[in-house]
């Protein structure tokens, strides 16, 4: 780096206290020697590239050091370097600074005041898949089809999860995500994602994560479940309860005796006042006292699981673009873009939420589109986007 510059973390110049200088110690990334891009400026760029989908390396970086130097919180010179050299300096940094900071800084946000957000003082969170594509470079190719039998572009999952966990379906903010290859399972990814769940959680799920195994991990959490399940699937009725649903039991497949080691859930099926095809929806809970939530009442809070739809919605097509593609030529570098993604996600989704509580209104009813054109306006002249740690919402249930 030429002269002295570096960006600070904000007002005060106390870096010690910036998230992103920690992970990038915490990680051992922290240069020996003078670099025209250190770790933590590379972590800046890397969250700035998935703020400015769309627009090429070297841009990026006049965007974000002209803001820093309109700001005056660049100290010294610095010129904006090649896309070649930022592509080594991402290398260099590799995915774990950029988990780090998504875990230190992405979590739950609702209050007990927020909308849509709980459920008889229980947060409500939801589990789900999804894929980003990857150029098809041979590394992405080696990594993620070794067969190579596919053609198109490679894909890589990332499997989002919840409380440190999930997605918080009030307010979209994803708090947990795992990534690996296609050919990993997105209920193993989810399983990873199980131990940032805690008591005073109700885990919505679709019948694509429903099975022994995974419900016992889930269970262990001390999170709630509700899940659907397929209307295949053998839930013989234990004790018919009074509001309609009933205990019953479900068992792993590999038990032969089928009731060696059984797990007693709450069956709820319904149907919808539009069902025009007679499709019954069966939903099974932890929550076995019918008084504690009735099965009238349950089938309310399980559509709320759709909203993971939509914020992996916000975060594909509207922030990275209609058609998005990694940038990345690398796997370590889809991770580390993965992560940057949600974690820019994570600050607009914040903003909307305190908005929101200031005006007493649904974040639901805030367009992440609009404020996601506000932000990339305002960091500009505001330096780069750094999110700070905040402290967990606490609500109803919360320890």
């Amino acid at each position: 780096m030429t002269g002295s510059g570096r960006p600070s973390c904000g007002p005060g110049h106390r870096p010690q206290l910036c998230p992103v200088d920690a992970v990038v110690a915490e990680c051992g990334r922290v240069e020996q020697r003078r670099r025209l891009l250190p770790a933590r400026v590379v972590v800046y760029f890397v969250l700035a590239m998935c703020l400015f989908s769309g627009q090429g390396y070297e841009e990026v970086a006049r965007l974000l050091t002209c803001g820093l130097q309109e700001e005056r919180r660049w100290e010294g010179t610095w010129r904006v370097p090649s896309t070649a050299a930022i592509g080594r300096a991402r290398l260099r940094l590799g995915p774990e600074p950029l988990k780090a900071l998504f875990a230190r800084v992405c979590r739950p946000v609702a209050t007990e005041a927020t909308a849509g957000a709980w459920y008889r003082g229980r947060r409500l969170v939801s589990v789900d898949g999804t894929t980003f594509d990857l150029p098809d470079t041979d590394a992405n190719d080696a990594f993620l089809r070794p067969s190579g039998i596919l053609a198109g572009p490679a894909t890589g999952r990332v499997s989002a999860g919840e409380d440190d966990g999930s997605v918080e379906c009030g307010t979209h903010a994803v708090f947990a995500a795992e990534v690996g290859p296609l050919s990993v399972h997105e209920t193993v990814l989810a399983r990873r994602l199980f131990g940032r769940l805690t008591a005073g959680m109700l885990l919505l799920a679709d019948r694509g994560f429903a099975g022994f195994d995974l419900w016992r991990a889930a269970a262990a959490s001390g999170a709630d479940l509700l899940w659907r399940v397929k209307n295949s699937s053998v839930l013989p009725v234990v004790e018919a309860l009074g509001d309609g649903s009933y205990l019953s039991q479900i068992v792993a497949a590999r038990d032969k005796n089928r009731r060696a080691d059984p797990i007693t859930v709450r069956v709820i099926e319904y149907t919808l006042g539009d069902n025009t095809d007679g499709t019954v929806y069966r939903l099974i809970t932890t929550i076995v006292d019918p008084q504690a939530a009735p099965a009238a009442e349950l089938a309310a809070p399980h559509t709320q699981r759709w909203e993971i739809e939509t914020t992996l919605d916000e975060i594909k097509t509207h922030q990275g673009g209609p058609g998005l593609v990694l940038r990345s030529q690398h796997p370590a570098g889809a991770e580390q873009e993965i992560f940057a993604f949600l974690l820019v996600h994570h600050a607009p989704r914040e903003l909307m939420h305190q908005a929101a509580h200031q005006a007493g209104r649904d974040p639901d009813r805030i367009s992440f589109t609009r404020t996601l054109r506000i932000v990339r306006r305002h960091v500009i002249g505001q330096a780069a986007l750094s999110p700070l740690p905040t402290r967990p919402g606490r609500g109803p249930g919360s320890a």
